[in-house]
């Protein structure tokens, strides 16, 4: 599995390993008998009980059998698989192409109310126009070498964005300044994703809001998230996909997110910005 900086992946490893750590000791065994009957090098017990390493299945069966604990392998190994899937590399989620990693979210979509987006570097999905998710995924699909499936994954995604207009769903949408002036798709992209911003920013249920370049500001940019109610925290990172459901580490995202808020401008503040991006293109 790959590492990540999150404290909710490293806690939810430890919490694994805590779980072998009580399971050795109810058994009696100390680490180099546990090690020879599974027969590892003692210096792996070492590792997974500090969850330097995360085990594999065959691992934690090894370890139960030895211990005399098979009745708990179903249960460690479901909870190892929760933890992997946590962070998902970007090359593992896009393996079946991104139609089908476009379409694996719109459950979570559907079932959110509530949907805060937080992004630096590009507009995010739900707002964006065809045009600039067209270049944006073909630029993706270019640098990973992935299957070209690209027409069929912004079909996917446009269909998604239905949401905005379905139920008593709310949105709030924060951009940095730098996102409107990034230039994804070239100009005749970019001035057409600019209109749609001024639009969409005048849905009832949608709060839009820029980040000045020059504000004053104590939360530094940071990378892309997206909070769904207060359920998940999904955050995109150069890497892959973490997932986050540890009710603190949720908390702390959004308050970051309350945090630019605070320091964004929203309505004509903002539609001021969006106009000045287009002036500076036009």
């Amino acid at each position: 599995m790959a590492l990540s900086s999150s404290s909710s992946v490293q806690s939810a490893r430890q919490d694994l390993a805590d779980r072998l750590g009580e399971i050795q000791r109810d058994a009696g065994l100390k680490g180099t008998e546990l090690a020879a009957a599974c027969g590892w090098y003692p210096s792996k017990v070492s590792r997974l009980l500090n969850a330097r390493t995360p085990p594999s299945e065959d691992d934690i069966r090894l370890w139960c059998r030895a211990c005399d604990a098979e009745s708990q392998i179903a249960d460690l190994i479901a909870m190892l698989r929760t933890v992997a899937g946590m962070f998902v590399e970007w090359r593992r989620m896009e393996r079946a192409g991104l139609k089908q990693a476009q379409e694996a979210r719109l459950p979570l979509y559907e079932r959110t109310r509530r949907f805060r987006a937080y992004s630096s570097w590009l507009v995010p999905g739900l707002i964006q126009t065809p045009g600039y998710t067209t270049a944006a995924l073909r630029a993706i699909q270019q640098r990973r070498g992935l299957t070209d499936d690209v027409a069929a994954a912004v079909v996917a995604r446009m269909a998604r964005q239905r949401v905005l207009h379905e139920g008593d769903r709310r949105f709030a949408f924060l951009i940095e300044e730098s996102v409107l002036r990034c230039g994804i798709g070239g100009t005749v992209v970019m001035q057409d994703q600019l209109h749609h911003l001024m639009a969409i920013g005048l849905l009832p249920n949608v709060s839009l809001g820029v980040v000045p370049t020059g504000v004053d500001r104590m939360r530094w940019p940071t990378e892309g998230f997206w909070i769904y109610d207060a359920a998940q925290v999904n955050v995109e990172l150069i890497s892959g996909y973490l997932t986050i459901r540890q009710p603190s580490e949720i908390s702390l995202y959004a308050e970051a997110f309350a945090e630019l808020a605070a320091i964004a401008v929203h309505g004509a503040a903002a539609r001021r910005l969006i106009t000045a991006a287009l002036a500076a293109i036009a």
